[in-house]
């Protein structure tokens, strides 16, 4: 299957699916008609001079969903706008922000992105459709690498500021005298990307939104928040958590969208007996291939920076091989410098480029034309993600193909196995904690900081006063005469809060090869551990670079061009210590907690591993510093379940169990299952017995333990149902986890002692009692 000349997307799709050894891995193919578009007509109130300039874009007439958006707005009514990706949602604020420049131009609009490079999309959006409408427009770009001279000219007379949180937290807000202007005339808040906003950073983020709602009324304006999402379970619940306010939920999608094919599949099955199957990314690389070499436009997602480089190499080597467009194929992933990516971007919109291989950087919204083809190697981690790498192809109309290939996980093979999963169920509710005692003192400090607290004012749902008075006890406010709480420490506090990671900063990779040494990319602390540590393989742009020196107090690392035939892989020891238990209750076999935790992260050595085959070459030690994390789990100590077992299979079996509660979990909760960490112990220190944690990977938590202690009956029995449904015969990573020792039966293990945590109603049911294979009955007679 070699094309060297431009063909159909449908065309090179039914070839594929001709060849046995792809199709037989598709198990499931759903086929989804083109829909027209639900147009509405101007609103009479829209000024002339923005109409024309929309008629001279071909915009005649709205969707449905942005004269349902524009109208809300023009009632000052808070809206999040909730539509796929492609479908227009930019003119939701766009038309109204246009709307009241022209009716006054002293008005002001705040817009804020998640990254640099959506905001600098939307400035030229802003700017063409400004100039065709014949309004002298200054929309500008607010973010780090804005030059000084120019943020002077954006604070006195910038009309739409685009930024982003980060510079919105520790370079706006704490300086807002020098904003008079946008505060006191602020009209318009957009907030785009609502469904990033989860977690530790839509925690952050909520905070600085109430900080910028409290200097916005200081200045007496009332401003409007447009928010826009793509499709999440609580779009609403969400923007209220984030801006403490009520919106209207437009969610009628009314823009059109072309023929598209959805596959799921899985890699080949190459040994039965261990459930073992192919690499998930040298099968999407087979899938790429005929579509690029067609001359369509490719872009495929991997879970990891490594993934990325490897798919980027395995492909550039391919078409080099058949002489294919291999120069014409680039990656795109955290790490790469902005001129690198903006390049990426502009090359897909021009159609420069053929294919991009990325991590899930370009999940959103930035804006890269019209492709083909979105393949994903692996389950993204949640529905709306899924949706959002597989809404990259077919933007603009056309046939489009999407397709999902497994990873060798659990998550993965449920998701591929259970189409109705991702393609019926309703998306992830998005949640955080803006409460979080962590987070809300540094914002609470910051915004003393910008200005002093009345008497009985409220920061979020209560009053501030009570954790004012325990600042003032540290030294950091003091309570003055008038009753107010001033800020009184000489620190900058805005300055000492990240809202994307418990570590500010990030280590620098350092080119030596070149006589004068350059920066070819950055990477956060704590994936510089296991990717950037002395003697790695680092991968940038399919280049192979050895790490020679990691200076980790500098936050440096010095790397040289080399050419080997394998890449390294670290992984991470973690121990875990309970700090606190919030709830605790009885169960079957076991106690279920809830509570604090102290979790500790240590690389230690690193392997070198064989490109195409994964053989290990080797290995070598890694001197790096501890990490710890303070967050909640959930955990159960089996006292009575693990009564009477050898000490050798009940560790096999805790963790057998704990891996398929974790995936399980993930499923349940409907979030990405890296968000949840797992240890188990023979004997935790803590409570003396053999228990399995589930512990959140966000430093203090977002409520999904919480959740997890409310729903142990389903998380036990859908662990249950996991393992004793897979098709292996003694285990394997899609159920109990990869297999440690080839002569122990992990399946019978984990079933075992599952069971014994089932009440004896469940145990006894036929559809528990007689799950799994041969094995697993074993299991359950052990």
């Amino acid at each position: 299957m070699r094309y060297y000349e431009p063909s159909g997307v449908q065309a090179v799709l039914d070839d594929i699916l001709a060849e046995p050894s792809i199709a037989n891995g598709v198990l499931h193919h759903a086929h989804i008609p083109p829909r027209a578009a639900d147009f509405v007509p101007m609103p009479d109130w829209l000024d002339g001079g923005i109409r024309a300039g929309l008629e001279s874009r071909g915009v005649t007439s709205l969707y449905r969903h942005q004269a349902e958006a524009v109208e809300a707005v023009r009632a000052g009514k808070d809206v999040v706008v909730v539509t796929p990706t492609a479908s227009g949602k930019s003119l939701c604020y766009l038309i109204p922000t246009l709307q009241a420049l022209a009716d006054d131009p002293t008005a002001r609009a705040l817009y804020l992105f998640p990254t640099k490079a959506l905001g600098q999309d939307q400035v030229a959006e802003l700017g063409a459709l400004s100039q065709a409408s014949r309004l002298q427009i200054n929309a500008s770009t607010y973010d780090g690498d804005t030059p000084n001279p120019i943020r002077s000219a954006i604070r006195s007379a910038g009309q739409v500021v685009v930024t982003n949180p980060d510079m919105l937290h520790a370079a706006i807000l704490p300086h807002h005298t020098k904003w008079f202007q946008l505060f006191e005339q602020l009209r318009i808040i957009v907030i785009d990307e609502l469904h990033t906003y989860r977690g530790l950073f839509g925690s952050h983020v909520a905070n600085v939104l109430r900080r910028l709602l409290r200097v916005c009324a200081h200045y007496g304006s009332h401003p409007v928040i447009v928010c826009c999402s793509a499709t999440i379970g609580n779009p609403g619940e969400l923007a209220t958590l984030l801006t403490g306010r009520a919106a209207q939920v437009i969610d009628r999608n009314g823009a059109p969208s072309g023929e598209r094919h959805i596959l799921m599949c899985q890699p080949p099955l190459l040994d039965p007996a261990i459930g073992a199957r192919g690499s998930a990314a040298t099968l999407a690389v087979r899938w790429a291939l005929p579509f690029l070499r067609a001359g369509r436009q490719t872009l495929v997602f991997g879970r990891s920076r490594v993934a990325v480089e490897l798919m980027l190499t395995n492909l550039r080597e391919a078409l080099r091989a058949g002489y294919g467009p291999h120069r014409q194929i680039r990656g795109y992933r955290s790490g790469y410098l902005p001129t690198e990516r903006r390049a990426v971007e502009r090359g897909l919109r021009d159609g420069e480029l053929l294919g991009v291989v990325s991590t899930n950087a370009l999940e959103l919204g930035v804006d890269v034309g019209q492709l083909d083809v979105s393949i994903l190697a692996g389950y993204p981690g949640s529905i709306a993600a899924t949706w959002q790498q597989m809404g990259r192809a077919g933007r603009r109309q056309g046939t489009s193909v999407s397709v999902l290939v497994a990873g060798g996980g659990p998550v993965d093979r449920y998701v591929v196995e259970h189409p109705s999963f991702l393609l019926e169920s309703a998306p992830e509710e998005a949640r955080l904690d803006p409460d979080n005692l962590n987070i809300l003192l540094g914002h609470l400090k910051a915004a003393c900081f910008e200005l002093p607290f009345e008497p009985s004012e409220r920061f979020g749902p209560t009053e501030a006063a009570p954790l004012l008075a325990f600042l003032g006890e540290e030294g950091l406010v003091r309570h003055a005469t008038d009753d107010r709480w001033y800020w009184s420490n000489e620190n900058f506090p805005a300055s000492s809060v990240s809202l994307r990671a418990a570590a500010e900063e990030n280590v620098v990779i350092i080119d030596t090869t070149p006589a004068r040494p350059r920066v070819i990319g950055e990477i956060d602390i704590f994936a510089s551990q296991t990717l950037v540590h002395e003697n790695a393989i680092y991968m940038h742009e399919s280049a192979q670079y050895h790490v020679d020196k990691l200076d980790w107090d500098e936050r440096k690392a010095y790397v040289r061009r080399v050419d080997v035939d394998h890449y390294t892989y670290a992984d991470r020891a973690v121990t875990l210590k309970p700090l606190e238990e919030f709830a605790m209750a009885p169960a079957p076999g076991a106690t279920r907690v809830h509570g604090e935790v102290m979790v500790s992260s240590l690389v230690s050595m690193f392997k070198k591993l064989k490109f195409g085959t994964d053989e290990n070459l080797g290995w070598g030690p890694v001197h790096l510093p501890e990490i710890e994390l303070q967050t909640t789990a959930y955990w159960l100590a089996l006292a009575g379940a693990a009564a009477g077992w050898r000490r050798a299979d009940l560790d096999v079996a805790l963790l057998g169990a704990g891996r398929a509660m974790q995936a399980v979990a993930a499923v349940l909760l409907m979030v990405d299952p890296r968000d949840l960490g797992l240890v188990s112990q023979v004997r935790s220190p803590h409570s003396q017995s053999p228990t399995i944690y589930l512990y959140e990977t966000v430093p203090g938590g977002v409520g999904m333990s919480e959740r997890l202690f409310d729903r142990h009956d389903e998380l036990v029995h859908g662990a249950v149902e996991l393992i004793g449904g897979c098709d292996c015969e003694s285990g394997c990573p899609a159920c109990t986890g990869p297999r440690l020792e080839a002569d122990v039966d992990a399946k019978a293990l984990a079933l075992r002692l599952l069971r014994a945590l089932l009440p004896p109603e469940a145990a006894e049911r036929p559809d528990v009692a007689s799950s799994g294979s041969a094995s697993g009955r074993a299991g359950a007679a052990a």
